[in-house]
This record gives structure tokens, sequence and C-alpha cells, in this order.
């Protein structure tokens, strides 16, 4: 698909779910803010379909303007206690109606491995870019909207939580403008996992399961880039592993964070953690 094509489509997406926000201040706010990057563009440059568009923010205020304004819309209808806070200089979401209760309402990832369409079938929305699913980093909207709290700052500050080059190109709601990337280009062409350094190497190695399925090829050397970052963190550390799963926003793993936070501490081992992972898999 051509760059114009792809703008064209980016502004009219874009636009359809800013003007589905009630508040006209935010809304505002948004439209200067605003980001789409990651596989969305990757996919139209390849002329496939689009699973969903990726919005961040230039800033945390928006961010967390955008978080508040869901969990509001959230919580009259679920069980409630969702909060939108600030943590670390991190937007995240808190509460019980996340964690193991979220279970029931899937994330992207979970639909990939279930088939559980239904929980997020367009055909079934009203078009009002309702809440589908929270996470602590992100909310999932209907008609393929997922907006990232977790990360904010320009396309630069958030691609350094990017694994892979091909993600890399992005759209500005500012000035509307599409970012094409050379080194994201040549990596789309080849259809190649090329690994750049992220501060997430565990979400990074599971997260080339979903492009291996699509056709990608991964050469070993980007295996061994991943796994000699990992090797500098301590997964035994319920926040180090927590955080490394931070792009895995799959109730399975919510799951497993959950059972090892209620677990003895003493006990915590790659022997245990294997067991966890084996009864909730």
């Amino acid at each position: 698909m051509k760059k114009r094509s792809i703008e064209s489509i980016l502004r009219k997406k874009f636009s359809a779910w800013a003007e589905s926000i009630t508040d006209e201040s935010l809304r505002k706010q948004v439209w200067k803010d605003s980001i789409i990057t990651g596989g969305s563009i990757a996919s139209m440059l390849l002329n496939e379909e689009v699973a969903d568009y990726d919005i961040y923010f230039a800033t945390e205020s928006t961010a967390l303007a955008v978080a508040e304004y869901y969990v509001g819309k959230f919580n009259p209808i679920d069980t409630g206690g969702v909060t939108a806070e600030r943590s670390n200089g991190r937007v995240v979401l808190c509460g019980p109606g996340l964690g193991a209760d979220a279970s029931t309402r899937m994330d992207r990832d979970d639909i990939e491995d279930t088939g559980a369409q239904e929980a997020v079938d367009d055909s079934k929305n009203d078009g009002t870019y309702r809440v589908v699913f929270l996470s602590p980093n992100a909310i999932t909207l209907s008609d393929k909207i997922q907006i990232i709290i977790r990360f904010t700052g320009n396309a630069d500050q958030i691609h350094e939580n990017y694994d892979f080059v091909h993600c890399t190109n992005y759209w500005t709601s500012e000035d509307e403008k599409l970012t094409l990337r050379p080194a994201a280009l040549e990596a789309l062409l080849a259809k190649e996992l090329r690994y750049v350094g992220s501060k997430y190497p565990l979400c990074s190695i599971i997260r080339t399961r979903k492009f291996i399925r699509r056709g990608w090829q991964i050469n070993a050397g980007q295996y061994l880039k991943m796994a000699l970052q990992l090797n500098e963190l301590d997964l035994f550390d319920i926040e180090t592993l927590q955080d490394q799963l931070v792009g895995v926003d799959s109730a399975h793993f919510i799951s497993l964070i959950d059972s090892i936070k209620e677990g003895n501490p003493e006990k915590i081992n790659a022997q245990y953690i294997c067991a966890l992972i084996d009864r909730i898999f």
C-alpha cells in the first residue's frame, strides 16, 4: 500500500476514534499528542489486514487523562474498582477489575492463541469504541483500537521500548504525517525480524512466535542478542518478571504473576515457577 493511502486510512481511523470521545477538552488533547505506531503500519505496507491500531501519547498527562476517561466508562458496567494512577513516572491501571478477573475479557494475544474472536468481534459492536479489555498497561477498545498508556514521549522515546525494527514507522496526529524509516522498510521487504535491543527481552522472545506463524524469518544471532540481554536480569524477582511481561498482556501471564505473589517467597525457584506454568498453561 502506498504512503499516501496509509496516511489517509490512519487519519480517518484516528478521527473516528477521537470523535467518539465526548469530553471536548480531552478530544483536543488527543489530537495534539497522539502517535500511531507498531504493527498496523507494517501490515498496511505489506497489504495485510490490520489487527489493531496502537495509539500512544506524547505526554504523560494525556495518557493519564485518556486512562481516567475510559476507566470511568468501564467501572459502571463491571465489578468496579479499577483506577488509573501514576507509578514510577508511568501511567498504570490498578484494581480488582484486572488480574485474574480479567481472564474473561481476552486481549489480542489470547485471541490468537484460542481463536475466541467473539471477544472483540467488530460486527457485534455499536460503533462507539467501547471498552473490551483492560490490562495494567493498555486499554483495548472495539473497532480495532488499542490505547497504550504504559509508555509516553515522542516517537524515538516510544521506540526505545520496541524490539524489532520493522514496527518503528509512525504517524503523528498533530501534523497528520506518516514517517517511514529505511531500516524498517528493509526488514519489511525481507519479512525478517531484526532485533534492535529492548528493555524487555523476555517479551521479545515470546513475541517471535506470532511472527513466525505469519511466515517471518529470524536468524539465530537475533535470538542470541535477546538471550544476552535476558541474562542480565533476575527473573526470580517478581517485580522484574512482571515488568518483563509488560508487552504480553495475556490473561495466562497475569494469572502466573498473581500465583507467584500469593506463594511463599522462599520457594520461588525455577522448579516452582515451571510447575505453575504447566498448571496455568
